[in-house]
């Protein structure tokens, strides 16, 4: 009896550990990032809210790991109110949003040393933007309703 129950927890331990063994990663240079956290921001524009901390705050400090320069830039500049993550062509490109400036400023990955990164603008928001991004960041600051 006290074997089979052994085994039941040696078996519920190698299906763990196999699982996520088996989890996607994505490799930047010589760092691995955990391929689900990647996945879910790609293509994404995400709230940057230090505290609590936000899936773009977790993303935003995840990517200045990687890329240092982006470290630099952020405490130039500040942190972004928004974060927007895409990529192609073997390039992963980084927009950082500044509503209060209503500017943005674009992030790209060097082909040659994806660790390197390039930075252009900033560029003006739209308006339209502007609307958009102010009414999803008014609304992460109200208290969330209980069921």
């Amino acid at each position: 009896m006290i074997h089979r129950h052994r085994l039941r927890i040696l078996v519920a331990v190698a299906v763990a550990v196999s699982t996520i063994a088996c989890a996607p990663v994505e490799r930047v240079g010589d760092v691995l990032l955990r391929g689900s956290e990647a996945a879910l921001a790609r293509d994404q524009i995400m709230l940057v809210r230090k505290e609590p901390p936000s899936f773009g705050y977790q993303r935003l400090t995840t990517q200045w790991s990687v890329y240092p320069q982006l470290r630099v830039f952020v405490e130039k500049h500040g942190v972004p109110d928004f974060l927007a993550e895409t990529g192609n062509s073997g390039r992963k490109y980084l927009i950082l949003y500044f509503l209060d400036q209503r500017k943005a400023h674009a992030c790209r990955t060097q082909v040659e040393n994806p660790r390197l990164v390039e930075f252009a603008g900033p560029y003006p928001i739209t308006e339209r933007e502007f609307k958009l991004l102010d009414e999803f960041r008014r609304e992460s600051r109200q208290p969330l309703k209980k069921w």
